[in-house]
């Protein structure tokens, strides 16, 4: 059974940084696909970084040069750095697995204040 669980969300100040954590049980995240996606109140989830099982990363057009996807093979997590938080930015983020079709974490709440 796969279960992800995120942690490190938070109210953070227009400018400021908070880092996520996804950690991974019932997979190996090195051998699936994992990635970070959000939703705000009234939109619809959207893509905000990936990692590829070979380690390459993409991230949403409105996340590039300020978030970094990145993976801890040895702990077993995916992590979110992310930087010049926007007031835009908040949302819930949720972990993904590209695993048993697709699998999804709780959710963490992020607020930016401006």
């Amino acid at each position: 059974q796969v279960q992800l669980v995120e942690s490190g969300g938070g109210l953070v100040q227009a400018g400021g940084s908070l880092r996520l954590s996804c950690a991974a049980s019932g997979i190996i995240v090195s051998m699936v696909a994992m990635g970070w996606f959000r939703q705000a109140p009234g939109k619809q989830r959207e893509l905000v970084a990936m990692i590829s099982r070979g380690g390459s990363t993409n991230a949403g057009d409105s996340v590039k040069g300020r978030f970094t996807i990145s993976r801890d093979n040895a702990k077993n997590t995916v992590a979110l750095q992310m930087n010049n938080l926007k007031p835009d930015d908040t949302a819930v983020y949720y972990c993904y697995a590209d695993a048993n079709g697709a699998s999804w974490g709780q959710g963490t709440q992020v607020t930016v204040s401006s």
